[in-house]
């Protein structure tokens, strides 16, 4: 990550971002006030956020294959710094967890599981929903397993090994999805393959959460070309992540909304 690169972009960003009364779309109005506002807490807010304090504090060690290097690179890290970089922060768990509980979707997949912390607060916001999270190296799997069975997340299904061996059979096993997380590959060719190959699934109510979207100029590049994808009928960026919904009957608008 380009720390100047961010720095710029994030005063752009501040300079276009509007907040709910910017807005002059009733369904974007509305999706601020309850879901992007950070007005509403609920109940599992802080159980989840005891997850994250247990592996912040955890020395083990666990071999992570980085299958994005092109070379399936593997590296032994500590627990807690896994945690302190990759896991998903406080704010945007919060705001994934009554995104999710907004929207109610039946199927959800996420690619990039970590230590399961974003799929947990995804998972808990609709428990009746089948929930599939992807992951590439083994031991971190093992270690987001013990995680949903402490928090009792029966619905989460975890899938092993790289993207491009298993993501073909997840997408044979589903007919539609309503809701997918891409925080797995932080590459532009990827991100915008795994895109490509998703969105012949999504229903008419379906959103995509891309995380990262400024990671680097690549993905920033591959978060502007979703904007263009004609069937994105509403895009919303809000920094670090980008909301992409396909809403039939909907005009297509962009919107750089604070968070």
């Amino acid at each position: 990550m380009n720390k100047n690169f961010l720095f710029a972009e994030y005063i752009r960003y501040l300079f276009k971002a509007k907040g709910r009364h910017g807005t002059h779309s009733a369904f974007v109005y509305e999706l601020y006030e309850k879901v992007i506002s950070e007005g509403h807490e609920f109940y599992d807010f802080d159980e989840l956020e005891d997850v994250r304090k247990r592996m912040l504090h955890s020395d083990a060690t666990l071999e992570v294959i980085d299958f994005g290097a092109g070379d399936k690179r593997k590296k032994d890290r500590k627990v807690k710094d896994i945690a302190r970089v990759t896991s998903v922060s406080p704010k945007a768990g919060r705001m994934l967890f009554r995104l999710v509980n907004y929207m109610q979707p039946k199927v959800m997949v996420e690619m990039g599981t970590s230590l399961g912390i974003s799929a947990l607060y995804q998972a808990k916001a609709c428990p009746d929903a089948t929930f599939i999270t992807m992951e590439g190296s083994p031991q971190t799997t093992a270690l987001a397993t013990r995680n949903f069975e402490l928090m009792k997340a029966s619905n989460i299904k975890i899938v092993t090994g790289d993207f491009s061996s298993t993501l073909p059979d997840v997408l044979k096993s589903l007919p539609s999805v309503d809701y997918v997380f891409f925080d797995g590959n932080h590459r532009k060719e990827a991100t915008l393959e795994y895109f490509k190959s998703f969105i012949t699934r999504a229903s008419d109510n379906c959103v995509f959460v891309l995380d990262d979207i400024r990671w680097s100029r690549g993905m920033l590049e591959a978060w502007n070309e979703i904007i263009r994808e004609p069937r994105a009928t509403v895009t919303i960026d809000i920094f670090s992540i980008g909301l992409v919904f396909f809403r039939k009957g909907q005009a297509k608008e962009h919107f750089t909304l604070r968070f």
